[in-house]
């Protein structure tokens, strides 16, 4: 039985993707409000059925139009995701959320340093941007990413799988210093600079006034190997890809899927900040079965 308060929104059963009311409390005062003064007529589903609708999406990976009937219907769901995506709603309450978490690990709101890294990822048919990673046999796109030291996203950039990191990096780096001027230093692997081409080192310190660093692997070293702050990027795409909407790119625009990630990192964020698990198992609702008794059946 759902135990949730679905204030203003169709009431219906919870799913392991759904917030907590814990976590509603956390996220609610972000949300954007509404000016009443500009007219309109009733909503006729609130904000947490439009969350808990995208995060069912995000997490099961079902097309918008497989939403269960208990949420919102698909054209609404992601009609209020694309309005979201388009006026900074998602950028803002990730934003704010990631100040939150860091504070409450006794670090500063903004990072000084980071760590740069990118993802190719197979795409589905059609859609912008798509190429084949050479390098990694890859047809799709690639997710260039910067978290801080904690492996919460600051950037994300989508490009085509045929762009180099280098080019990416590029990319990624003006976003991060237009956005975050405490960075003064990026980790990177040695994709973003070798022997025979070293300009973004150059790039990024003459332009944007950043270091970027290159943590190299070891000749002698066979199989894996955790690196020092490079680790921290690798666990960052491990959280993301445990969403099945984002182990593959089904979107057609490069903007969804730079959306999808900001709203994994929310979900993520909500869960730290509320100290609860991820409710994706049923193990509470098991136990109870077996603990049932004959008598118990009787009864009832």
């Amino acid at each position: 039985m759902c135990q949730c308060d679905n204030s203003g929104a169709v009431s219906g059963s919870c799913y392991p993707s759904s917030l907590t009311d814990a976590m509603w409390e956390v996220i609610r005062p972000l949300l954007p409000v509404r000016d009443l003064r500009k007219g309109g007529g009733v909503r006729k589903y609130g904000d947490r059925l439009i969350l808990d609708s995208v995060f069912y999406v995000l997490r099961s990976g079902c097309q918008w139009r497989m939403l269960p009937h208990d949420l919102m219907p698909f054209d609404a769901a992601h009609r209020w995701f694309t309005k979201w995506r388009r006026d900074g709603t998602w950028n803002r309450i990730h934003d704010a959320l990631r100040r939150r978490v860091r504070e409450e690990a006794g670090r500063d709101p903004e990072p000084s340093a980071a760590v740069i890294d990118a993802q190719s990822i197979k795409s589905s048919e059609g859609g912008e941007a798509r190429g084949f990673d050479a390098g990694k046999r890859t047809a799709g796109r690639k997710r260039h990413v910067i978290v801080d030291t904690m492996g919460l996203l600051l950037v994300v950039a989508v490009t085509s799988a045929s762009v180099q990191d280098r080019a990416g990096g590029r990319a990624v780096l003006a976003r991060l210093a237009e956005g975050f001027r405490t960075v003064s230093l990026v980790w990177a692997d040695g994709g973003y600079a070798n022997s025979v081409d070293s300009r973004l080192l150059s790039w990024a310190w003459n332009a944007l006034n950043i270091v970027v660093e290159i943590v190299k692997r070891t000749d002698d070293v066979k199989g894996f190997k955790v690196l020092p702050r490079r680790w921290v990027v690798e666990r960052t795409f491990g959280w993301l890809v445990r969403n099945r909407r984002l182990a593959r790119d089904y979107e057609r625009l490069t903007a969804t899927p730079e959306a999808m990630i900001k709203v994994a990192m929310i979900r993520l964020m909500l869960v730290r900040l509320t100290g609860q698990p991820s409710r994706w198992s049923h193990d509470d609702s098991r136990k109870t079965v077996r603990s049932t008794t004959v008598e118990d059946l009787i009864a009832a």
